[in-house]
């Protein structure tokens, strides 16, 4: 945390930090809809940290809105982002880029480094090396899927959806047999919603979908939108699998003589208990992306069946096709789990 609020030579733009902050100008605004907004000026004062002019002064003109969309106050101590652009007797002058938020960013991250390593011990080390790992291959990948044309996005995510599957459920829980079925779990509950929700989307001809948001894309945003719905799907899928597969393997290894048929019943028992939290899991985490734009809609006086429709039908779609997946995988599941218990039991 220290080396990271102190450095400010590694960056080659101007980080300037406040000295001092004055309130010049206060504006009222209004909106279409009657609501009152405030603008603020603010002058600051900031003593350059890195580069040629280490050590100067800087003058900075700050506006912002009471609504802190766009903009927002700064105070004495703040990290800022400057570009110098001129020189001037006592101090010199130039435009405010954004706040550096580096150390922000590294607190956070260290709090979920610890709180997994408290918790999780050895397990919580190897699933942060799973994430790092994980995401390193993820931006390799993106990174070669842009740069060649004639790669096909869904068969890119395929593939890393096997390799995160795999590389996750080997780290987390070992090289053994209730990872193998834990994985063919994953990979068929979500490969199956995969092929339900083309199949649907095919035969409707995609009615109902709202591409909008997808139209800075260059590329075909029915695929990038199946991709989506792909790798967005395989946790929830991944974290049922593991679920039902250790707990069966649980019961099993406590008495071996258990019938498999009340295997599969305590199977499908666990199921029911966790399907429909990890279905609100999907639908809160897609649906909260969503949350500013319905605000500024609402706002705007936008009717709530158009904000609907334009905001929230490719968000809806996810969790609901991920929903078919956690669904699907629980049986998946627990047949996958229960047959290489019966295999271990016959070699016995």
């Amino acid at each position: 945390m220290w080396f990271v609020q102190n450095n400010f030579y590694l960056y080659e733009q101007s980080i300037a930090e406040v000295v001092e902050a004055t309130l010049t100008v206060e504006q009222e605004t209004v909106d279409s809809l009657e609501n009152k907004d405030h603008l603020f000026q603010q002058q600051l004062i900031g003593e350059i940290k890195n580069g040629v002019q280490k050590g100067q002064l800087i003058l900075l003109e700050n506006q912002y809105a009471s609504s802190g969309t766009v903009d927002q106050e700064y105070q004495v101590g703040d990290m800022i982002f400057v570009t110098i652009e001129s020189e001037g007797d006592q101090y010199y002058e130039g435009r405010i880029d954004g706040p550096k938020r580096d150390v922000y960013v590294l607190g956070a991250a260290w709090l979920f480094i610890l709180t997994v390593l408290i918790v999780g011990r050895k397990s919580g080390l190897f699933s942060l090396v799973s994430l790092l790992v994980n995401v390193l291959v993820l931006m390799v990948a993106m990174h070669y899927y842009t740069s060649l044309q004639n790669v096909g996005l869904l068969l890119t995510c395929s593939g890393l959806v096997i390799f995160f599957t795999i590389v996750s459920l080997i780290l987390v829980s070992g090289n053994n047999e209730k990872t193998y079925a834990a994985i063919i779990a994953t990979l068929a509950g979500t490969f199956s919603a995969l092929l339900i929700a083309y199949i649907v989307i095919v035969l409707t001809g995609g009615k109902g979908l709202r591409y909008e948001e997808m139209e800075f894309i260059t590329r075909n945003p029915q695929r990038v939108f199946l991709a989506s719905i792909l790798v967005g799907s395989l946790g929830a899928v991944m974290d049922i699998a593991i679920t039902i597969t250790s707990s069966l393997y649980e019961l099993n290894d406590k008495n071996n003589s258990i019938p498999l048929k009340n295997l599969k019943i305590s199977g499908r028992e666990i199921g029911k208990d966790i399907m429909g939290t990890m279905a609100n899991v999907l639908f809160f985490a897609y649906v909260s992306g969503s949350i500013p734009m319905i605000l500024l809609y609402l706002k705007n006086g936008v009717a709530v069946n158009y904000i609907l429709s334009m905001n929230l039908s490719l968000e809806l779609t996810r969790a609901l096709v991920g929903s078919i997946g956690i669904v699907l995988t629980i049986p998946i599941s627990i047949y996958t789990a229960t047959y290489f218990i019966q295999k271990r039991r016959t070699v016995k």
